[in-house]
């Protein structure tokens, strides 16, 4: 089956800087367009220090019951103009408020299609100003980020190319907010792409030149190999497609020797389209199962900003790249399944293909044997349900990460919720003729039940985080992300890498 050209990701070109100094009106000419960000109750002499203070300070004064405020006005200087957007932000906002509140603002900016754009961030603490500034400068990103598109006229580009910010206290890490936003945007742009292109052909070939251009070691493990490995659970899998192009991608990121051990792997879902297979879904549950490829986009992006940050140790990424067709020769309930560590599964529903092509796939990352898996799906509903789309499910072989997780959700905006583990959860999926029930024929508690059956195929001594990606797709977008698809993980993950120093954390 041929596939469509590859259309190349395009690349967002913003120029970040800071200014030094007040800005005045005179300052302002030419520029157009200012966000200005206050707390709720600034004091009177703050507005001695903004141009036309006196004039914004009645205009923040008007009632607005909007969740976020947001006041248009403009500044007049020599007969020329400049707008102006003002909002006012909580003293001890999330990091969540904050980037809900940039997604906000920079969306109503970027409605004029401007150039260039000034922020100042006045009266504001320390902290909470940095905050603020790395929330908008990162909305600003991922407003800027152009999502692929196939229409013969497609929708003019952005074009906005420079943001300065006045009157910040430190230094923003603009190399990290490129990063981490460039990574996400690959994540969304990958998982947007229409499944009659980002087939397992098309994505392979995605990842082949995405490898190329990032230096990263590239092997795809085709069915023939699955097949002398004994990896019948991804296999039972891809067995209805056409076309037998299925396999597991192994991309190795090696920042120094290339014969160095990876510590950490990253491992991905990507079923490219999902019917549901015997057990068909419903039409509009069936409808954006080309999304269901999205935690194998969300391990690919967090890779490139790895890369892209020179992350100074070596990592290991494995994604589980099928389809979940319907066919004559589609595995069905009952049929007894052997996974590639030797665990013989009872099939019982053909929707629940994605924990059988991480169950291989995770067991093939075990065997590198690295110090932590952290694994990426859109496994169940079930979570979705317990969290909204708000949230992502988090699971662990190691509850004293449970803090730590916690804490990289909140400071990164990309929050997520820890679930048990406990051991009593596997009496729900005893079979009678396999080791292991597929899932059990109720849907209580199914993400973890899902998560006790991928605990079944990571090794007892590697610390593993399973990524239950109920906020793959949120409505009108998620916390600085103005699109529905939000390429939820990539923020997270760098901040628990980072910042909660996770690799330190695993023997603690």
């Amino acid at each position: 089956m041929a596939t469509r050209p590859i259309h190349r990701l395009t690349a967002v070109k913003l120029k970040i800087s800071q200014l030094k100094g007040d800005i005045s009106s005179s300052r302002l000419l030419g520029r157009g367009n200012l966000m200005l960000v206050v707390p709720e109750s600034p004091p009177e002499s703050l507005w001695k220090t903004i141009p036309d203070g006196a004039r914004l300070r009645k205009l923040l004064a008007i009632s607005d019951t909007k969740p976020v405020k947001v006041h248009r006005s403009f500044i007049s200087h020599e007969g020329k103009a400049c707008q102006v957007l003002l909002s006012p932000t909580p003293a001890q906002a999330t990091q969540f408020a904050r980037l809900t509140q940039a997604r906000t603002l920079v969306g109503k900016l970027m409605e004029d299609h401007p150039a260039a754009v000034t922020v100042m961030l006045a009266g504001l603490e320390e902290d909470a100003s940095m905050a603020m500034a790395e929330a908008i400068a990162s909305a600003f990103y991922a407003a800027a980020a152009v999502m692929p598109s196939r229409k013969t006229k497609p929708d003019p580009a952005p074009i906005l190319t420079q943001i300065d910010f006045v009157g910040l206290p430190g230094r923003l890490d603009t190399k990290r907010i490129k990063a981490e936003a460039g990574g996400n945007h690959l994540a969304r742009w990958l998982t947007a792409l229409p499944p009659n292109e980002l087939n397992p052909t098309g994505y392979r070939r995605h990842l082949e030149k995405l490898a190329s251009e990032n230096g990263w070691e590239f092997k795809f493990i085709g069915e023939k190999e699955l097949a002398r490995k004994g990896a019948g659970a991804f296999l039972a899998v891809c067995q209805a497609s056409t076309e037998r192009d299925a396999g597991i991608a192994h991309i190795r990121y090696r920042p120094g020797k290339k014969t160095a051990k990876a510590e950490l792997s990253l491992v991905g879902k990507g079923i490219c389209f999902d019917t549901g297979g015997s057990q068909l879904k419903p039409f509009k549950s069936m409808l954006n199962m080309h999304e269901d490829m999205g935690g194998s986009a969300v391990a690919v992006g967090l890779l490139q900003t790895l890369t892209e940050m020179g992350y100074p140790e070596p990592v290991d990424c494995w994604l589980a790249i099928s389809e979940n067709r319907l066919g004559p020769n589609g595995y069905i309930p009952q049929d007894i399944i052997t996974a590639a560590n030797g665990t013989t599964i009872q099939a019982i529903h053909t929707d629940a293909e994605g924990r059988l092509v991480l169950a291989d796939t995770l067991h093939l990352a075990s065997q590198a044997k690295p110090r932590a898996i952290i694994d990426f799906a859109t496994l169940t509903g079930a979570c979705v349900a317990a969290l909204t789309e708000r949230y992502s499910g988090v699971f662990t072989n190691r509850e004293h990460l449970h803090p730590a997780l916690i804490s990289a959700g909140k400071d990164s905006g990309e929050r997520v919720w820890p679930f048990p583990m406990d051991e009593d959860f596997d009496r729900s999926m005893e079979s009678e003729v396999a080791d292991i029930l597929q899932c059990p024929t109720t849907n209580d508690g199914d993400h973890i039940m899902g998560a006790r059956f991928l605990s079944r195929f990571v090794g007892k001594d590697i610390a593993w985080v399973h990524v239950d990606l109920s906020s793959v797709n949120h409505k009108g977008g998620l916390a600085h992300v103005p699109t529905s698809l939000t390429g939820f993980g990539v923020r997270f993950i760098m901040n628990l890498l980072l910042d909660q120093k996770f690799m330190k954390k695993l023997d603690s």
